[in-house]
């Protein structure tokens, strides 16, 4: 009779062990998924200020299309990149990225654009915008590195098989941003 009693606490630990560590597997998945969706909320809103900025730009630098073009044409690869596909996104973010650079750097060229108060407060939300980017991009990578160490540690590497929980790619910056800029006087 012990020995069953024996038998039967030690299946019953067994089997709440098991639902703990995959619970546990669910709930990191899920905050994977959650901070992506917040590095897409600070894209979004990044990608809704950029018509406010190209109209202002455009008052001041109509000879400049080729930079305003580029712009566009990033901010419309990023509308089209597949919602369900990461590294097109985070390509056509990284796009995006430089050609906002090349607005701001008309910013200097054109004195009158610098000075202009739009043009200045849409250039401070865009640059807190990419703060609260490049914050969710890090704490993504962070969820996504727990993730990837729960699911390749024993035991829960037993559980992750054979429920199909996968390994998460990180983002990684592109080679041209590794590049450290020349600075010139």
């Amino acid at each position: 009779m012990i020995g069953w009693i024996i038998a039967i606490v030690v299946v019953v630990v067994l089997v709440l062990v098991y639902f703990g560590l995959y619970n546990s597997l669910v709930k990191y998945r899920n905050r994977v998924e959650e901070t992506w969706a917040q590095i897409d909320v600070q894209l979004k809103r990044r990608f809704d200020l950029i018509p406010n900025l190209m109209e202002t730009v455009k008052g001041y630098a109509k000879h400049e299309k080729e930079t305003l073009t580029q712009v566009i044409e990033a901010r419309n690869k990023m509308m089209e990149a597949p919602s369900d596909n990461r590294q097109e996104q985070i390509e056509a973010d990284n796009m995006l990225t430089g050609a906002l650079r090349s607005i701001f750097a008309l910013g200097e060229a054109y004195p009158d654009l610098k000075a202009n108060q739009s043009f200045i407060e849409l250039q401070h939300e865009l640059s807190s915008t990419e703060n609260k980017v490049a914050y969710s991009r890090q704490l993504y990578n962070t969820t996504v590195m727990t993730y990837n160490t729960k699911i390749e540690s024993v035991p829960t590497n037993i559980i992750a098989k054979m429920h199909g929980f996968t390994k998460r790619e990180m983002l990684s910056i592109p080679e041209p941003e590794r590049e450290v800029p020349k600075v010139q006087f």
